[in-house]
């Protein structure tokens, strides 16, 4: 039987877990959240080390390569404690570069190491229909393939190491334009007086529709946020390292700078910690004081 552990059981992390938890797996979680491992319904561990230790799959879900780094290399760290044959997995969202040095430590010391960008969302966390892209070796992504499909139904290997945490990190920024450009827009469509569901009907089966179109906005309009998504501070630090990105690559950013401006916009408001969504909020709130939703209309 595999053992399996999982570090970073916030928003993401957390909802993977259980996903694991409820289709019969053990998982050990680590977290220095108090009680975060008992609430995704893992068995608490004391320390990363100690977990890495036991497990052959190690699940990282964590803000960003700071922290992965911190949590990988410290002297208490993963890849201090992890057994010749481990697999970790690394579901955050990392810089390459980041990414590819971590490989290159575990590889030395044989253990396989995976970046696995994930898209979704909390919702596609619990429905466990998550999107992985997956970066390294093909041999070791079979070993752990099994152990991922509880929480993701679509699995795809898009190259060697660190492929996986570019890939995603294109995709966060296509999402990240969508969503602040289609906020805009619905604040505009609000202050013009048209009816939301009706332009959102109209986007849907033209040629603005996207992502935030299709399954945000929908919801946005009548009150609820989606909560337990992306923030605004993690959403605008994938566009950082999306622009960092094209700089090691050489391409143009030309479009990077509108959301930067929307959620740097947003964290300033006092809307950081919230999710990604609430941006729409904050443009509202330099537009006039535009809600898309007002509790006294109704639905």
């Amino acid at each position: 039987m595999t053992d399996i552990g999982f570090i970073g059981l916030g928003n993401m992390g957390g909802r993977m877990t259980r996903r694991l938890v409820d289709a019969g797996t053990r998982v050990r979680g680590f977290d220095p959240q108090p009680g975060a491992a008992e609430a995704a319904g893992a068995d608490p561990a004391p320390s990363a080390a100690e977990l890495a230790a036991g497990s052959d799959i190690v699940f990282l879900s964590l803000p960003d390569s700071h922290v992965v780094e911190a949590v990988v290399l410290g002297d208490d760290g993963v890849l201090a404690a992890a057994r010749a044959g481990t697999v970790i997995v690394d579901l955050s969202t990392s810089a390459p570069a980041s990414t590819r040095r971590l490989h290159d430590l575990a590889w030395e010391r044989r253990v396989g190491y995976l970046d696995a960008g994930i898209s979704g969302g909390a919702a596609a966390a619990e429905a466990g229909t998550l999107t992985l892209m997956v970066g390294g070796e093909l041999e070791e992504l079979e070993k752990v393939r099994d152990a991922m499909s509880p929480f993701a139904s679509n699995v795809f290997h898009v190259g060697g190491p660190g492929a996986g945490h570019t890939t995603k990190l294109l995709n966060n920024f296509l999402n990240a334009i969508a969503l602040s450009a289609t906020a805009e827009v619905m604040v505009a469509a609000k202050k013009a007086g048209l009816d939301l569901a009706t332009v959102l009907d109209v986007f849907n089966k033209s040629s603005g529709v996207n992502f935030a179109t299709l399954n945000r906005f929908p919801k946005i309009i009548t009150g609820d946020y989606l909560k337990g998504g992306l923030t605004n501070t993690l959403m605008m630090k994938d566009v950082v390292l999306y622009t960092e990105l094209l700089s090691e690559l050489g391409v143009a950013a030309l479009n990077a700078p509108a959301p930067l401006a929307a959620f740097g916009l947003a964290r300033q408001l006092g809307y950081a910690d919230q999710i990604s969504n609430t941006v729409v909020d904050a443009i509202g709130d330099v537009s006039g004081g535009i809600r898309l939703h007002d509790p006294e209309e109704g639905e």
